[in-house]
């Protein structure tokens, strides 16, 4: 398995669509269309966001993980992550990034801090909230205080967008069908 960044706008704005389809599901309202429109329309072009995807020997997606910067630039934090076809090879992807990138991850849950452990995420911090921070060897903070925030999406902003400005709404409806339908079989 290789990890390749997806950084060709169609095939980064289907792999997309497709991480944020897998990551909510289809009981998830709108949520995965304001993730979908806010990273195209403000992350990817503020380079403030990497695509990657875990690929087999034939190019076919296995796995996609999105990377967030800090507001600092120094780390970038797995916002979203799946497995397509292989059930590790979500594990795989976010091995090799822990690797290559100072990676940040926040979980909610011993479970998933069993996962990222098993990925190489080796540094615990208690966060705000019960929430746990693991850093890659990569990530050059030492402790919780030197952590800058991870970027975000002001969701309800593009919320209101979408409901006073219906063309919007219909546009990024169909740039995140669209994307489904075109989610490239190599990459």
């Amino acid at each position: 398995m290789k990890v390749v960044h997806v950084n060709a706008e169609a095939q980064r704005n289907a792999c997309l669509a497709r991480l944020c389809a897998e990551v909510y599901g289809q009981d998830a309202g709108l949520t995965p269309l304001v993730v979908f429109t806010g990273t195209c329309s403000v992350f990817f072009p503020q380079e403030a966001a990497r695509l990657f995807a875990a690929v087999d020997a034939q190019g076919k997606p296995q796995a996609l993980a999105l990377l967030v910067l800090d507001e600092e630039g120094v780390g970038m934090t797995v916002t979203h992550a799946c497995s397509l076809d292989q059930a590790d090879a979500q594990q795989r992807l976010i091995s090799e990034l822990t690797l290559k990138a100072p990676l940040r991850v926040d979980v909610d849950s011993a479970e998933q801090e069993a996962f990222y452990q098993k990925s190489g995420i080796k540094r615990w911090f208690g966060g705000a909230g019960g929430k746990r921070i693991g850093l890659g060897a990569r990530h050059p903070a030492k402790s919780v205080n030197e952590l800058a925030p991870t970027l975000s999406l002001d969701e309800a902003l593009i919320l209101r967008r979408f409901k006073h400005d219906p063309k919007a709404f219909e546009q990024a409806k169909q740039a995140f069908l669209t994307g489904l339908d075109n989610f490239p079989t190599a990459l």
